[in-house]
């Protein structure tokens, strides 16, 4: 089998491994147009490069009841040798076609001899062809801690899949992996190293399989809160479960990509707006409100906490309207020290959402309109009140 062969087949397996490559708008998921394995991600700094999204190999030992390339399913198993998938990324590279390299692969038996070759091509890359540009690393599960150690000194980004919130959860996923051993427990190995000043640019990150668990929201935003709080996780990534055909859950209902949008917004809200998990409005079964976006959700609940002043609220109580983000708020700030807001479209040219706004907001202490809510916020506060 030929190198562009093996890209085809090995760039398609590695779409399940999510980095940032995907971009939620609504409930829609919309896919790169760069190819089949190249893909669009945007660094901690805000620039987009194209990755070169890849597994080293397809040939997993591991059984997990969701995956493409579970060791039952019938299908063609191949893989690179590092050198291989090095000329590759090589080859893409000088045709200016990618600028970065995301690495993962299934585990061949053994997870170490696996992640060694992963580590093989990086090494490869960095200091044979002198490549300084960005690779994010995926580290397998049961791997020592000296591969884990190598792999954040090579790569500007490591990331660990948990796949569950739980260990009774991750159960009904694969009962090949352990929990706390294997997936947790490798992201304290990676806190423990970081504390000691080895610490990839781009930070580590994880990933979840969102619905056949059946894992609640509050699951996963409790635990995820915790991550970044307490073991300085970078990003959590979550990929609404599609299923595959000869697997265990072929027959699983597909989970709405609502539901994996409105994960994306908490997290959001976890990471740069200041929100703590036990902030969140869950129904009944811990699921978010999936009719309005979780900060709408927050505002209904509290309506002791609006209306909002623009001209005088600190960047902390603006970040808790509706339609207000982070770098609306500064440019708030920034232009109350000239002069006050007096009007929407001021609002507006600051990159408000104004429409989410204007009922939670006071402009030189007169409100926007007489009404509490609009229309369509008195409709999503009475569902709200339902839950």
């Amino acid at each position: 089998m030929d190198t562009e062969e093996k890209l085809l087949i090995l760039g398609r397996s590695a779409q399940y491994d999510l980095c940032g490559n995907y971009l939620c708008q609504g409930a829609h998921r919309i896919r790169s147009g760069y190819g089949q394995w190249i893909y669009p991600a945007v660094l901690p700094d805000g620039k987009e490069i194209k990755l070169f999204k890849v597994l080293l190999s397809n040939n997993c030992s591991n059984n997990c009841n969701y995956c493409a390339n579970r060791c039952e399913r019938d299908f063609t198993r191949i893989k690179f040798t590092p050198q291989e998938l090095v000329k590759a990324f090589i080859s893409l590279k000088e045709r200016r076609l990618v600028q970065g390299l995301f690495l993962s692969s299934a585990v061949e038996y053994d997870p170490k001899k696996t992640m060694e070759d992963m580590i093989k091509a990086v090494e490869i890359l960095r200091f044979n062809y002198g490549f300084n540009g960005y690779i994010h690393l995926k580290i397998l599960p049961g791997v020592t801690r000296d591969y884990i150690e190598q792999a954040m000194r090579l790569a500007d980004r490591v990331s660990v899949n948990l796949e569950a919130p739980s260990g009774e959860k991750l159960k009904k996923l694969s009962i090949d992996k352990d929990f706390d051993k294997d997936l947790l427990g490798t992201i304290k190995v990676i806190k423990e190293f970081v504390d000691k000043g080895i610490r990839p640019r781009a930070g580590y990150t994880t990933q979840f399989v969102v619905g056949p668990a059946g894992e609640s929201d509050k699951e996963l935003i409790y635990l995820v809160d915790r991550l970044y709080k307490e073991l300085g996780l970078k990003r959590a990534y979550y990929s609404a479960f599609q299923p595959i055909k000869n697997t265990p859950l072929e027959d699983h209902p597909p989970t709405p990509l609502i539901r994996e949008h409105r994960l994306y917004q908490a997290d959001f809200l976890l990471r740069d707006y200041g929100f703590s998990a036990n902030e969140f409005v869950f129904d009944r079964e811990g699921k978010l409100f999936l009719p309005i976006d979780p900060k709408l959700a927050w505002a209904m609940n509290h309506p002791e906490y609006f209306p909002v002043e623009i001209n005088t609220a600190d960047i902390t109580r603006l970040l808790r309207v509706p339609g207000i983000g982070p770098k609306s708020a500064r440019r708030i700030i920034e232009f109350r020290k000239k002069e006050k807001i007096k009007d929407l479209e001021t609002l507006k040219g600051l990159g408000v959402v104004v429409k989410r706004a204007k009922d939670f907001v006071l402009l030189n202490g007169k409100r926007v309109k007489e009404e509490r809510y609009t229309q369509l916020s008195l409709i999503s506060y009475e569902l709200l009140q339902a839950v």
